[in-house]
């Protein structure tokens, strides 16, 4: 239990520091973080609960857009990632059985993919493999933050290591550890958003046939679906659909499921070979009140929740930990106070209002394509005729669906 002590009084004597920062939670965002302030100069402990081989066994995938994958590059891991992961370029994007799809191809770009799709250990265990060969960065794991006291000149925190309960001393407390975030409870910041009326159901299956490197994102009225290729000429499957209906479907047995998702996906696969088991989760909007308060910065679905569509959330994620680590060492090179809440406002304003944009924009898709609704089905499907007969809109779509509109850290500029 993380619990927020009301800062002492400036009269007591400034803290001695056992590190610059600390960053709850070693999941994807957490070790990003950390892993993009090597060689700063700051000390770094990282703070995860699971073990590494259970954090790192989670059964998830997920869309990598070109700007995390140029992060990735920037850190120093994207070499390791490649080559278990798996690229697309194609995107096709449809309205249900409405014939006319719009078509996404690399010339739109430029580029040599439109992006990639990583399993999740595909992306930690690079990422924990990294942070444990730098020499500025401690991985505590497992490790639990059990009570967090903020002072004015730095953060106490009290932790479990194993039987050990000790106590650390940083100048920031970075909160990574998710859409239920303790540290962000404990602080007392107030999160704004809802719960959809939808789950999303997530499934691995086989095709028959290739998937050349191809991702479908197609609209039901019942919500979005998507397949995404993977290696071994695999798929992720991402269902959204009203939560009886998505409870119903998952308890399917596995013919009747396959058929079920065979008709939503097609037969341009070919037949469908269900691979482990497939899961229902709810799914929520949520932006924070705030990113921080003196001396605490959200990252991640600590911060902000949004809708799968698109596969917006990691890569948000991602981006925020870029974003914070130049705030971060770039104050710290000028010899600022990492944890002043003056440097801790230009991370917030820089990531508060992007992601705002991609939450609205997500939540704009769902709500405008799941429906039967004549009049909005007029509506976005003549939408859908301007992307395809309109490039520069086209282009516009693609870049914010791929992370490239906004403002790029210096870590991808390079790339």
């Amino acid at each position: 239990m993380v619990r927020l002590d009301s800062p002492p009084t400036l009269s007591n004597p400034p803290l001695t520091y056992d590190y610059d920062l600390a960053i709850s939670g070693g999941g994807i965002i957490g070790l990003t973080l950390a892993s993009a302030l090597n060689n700063s100069g700051l000390k770094v402990v990282v703070i995860e609960a699971k073990p590494q081989s259970i954090a790192a066994a989670k059964g998830q995938a997920y869309a990598i857009h070109l700007l995390s994958g140029r992060i990735f590059a920037g850190i120093g891991v994207w070499d390791k990632i490649l080559p278990q992961i798996a690229h697309f370029c194609h995107v096709q994007l449809s309205d249900a059985d409405y014939p006319q799809s719009v078509n996404f191809e690399t010339n739109d770009l430029g580029t040599e993919v439109l992006g990639y799709v990583a399993e999740h250990q595909a992306l930690l265990k690079p990422l924990q493999d990294f942070v444990s060969g730098c020499p500025n960065i401690t991985y505590l794991c497992p490790a639990q933050v059990l009570e967090a006291q903020y002072q004015p000149s730095g953060v106490e925190i009290s932790l479990r290591v194993g039987n050990e309960v000790k106590t650390i001393r940083t100048r920031l407390i970075v909160a990574a550890d998710g859409a239920k975030s303790q540290i962000r409870q404990a602080a007392g910041i107030n999160t704004r958003g809802w719960q959809y009326w939808q789950s999303c159901i997530v499934a691995f299956v086989k095709p028959e046939k290739g998937h050349n490197n191809t991702a479908y994102e197609k609209f039901w009225s019942s919500g979005p679906f998507a397949v995404l290729p993977l290696p071994g000429n695999r798929c992720r499957i991402v269902w959204t659909a009203p939560h009886a209906e998505a409870k119903a479907i998952v308890a399917l047995n596995d013919e009747d499921f396959l058929a079920e998702l065979t008709r939503r996906c097609g037969a341009q696969m070919g037949k469908l070979e269900l691979e482990g088991d497939r899961f229902v989760f709810p799914v929520q909007l949520m932006q924070s009140d705030r990113y921080v308060l003196p001396r605490l910065a959200l990252v991640g679905d600590a911060a902000h929740c949004c809708h799968p569509v698109g596969g917006q959330g990691l890569n948000m994620g991602i981006r925020d930990a870029a974003a914070l680590a130049q705030v971060l060492q770039q104050a710290y090179s000028q010899g600022e106070d990492i944890g002043n809440l003056a440097i801790l406002k230009r991370y917030e304003s820089w990531r508060k209002q992007e992601n705002l944009t991609i939450l609205g924009f997500t939540d704009l898709l769902d709500r405008v394509f799941s429906n039967n609704f004549l009049p909005v089905v007029i509506i976005r499907r003549i939408g859908l005729l301007v992307l395809r007969r309109v490039p520069p809109i086209k282009v516009f779509a693609l870049k914010l669906m791929t992370g490239l509109k906004g403002r790029t850290p210096e870590i991808a500029q390079k790339f």
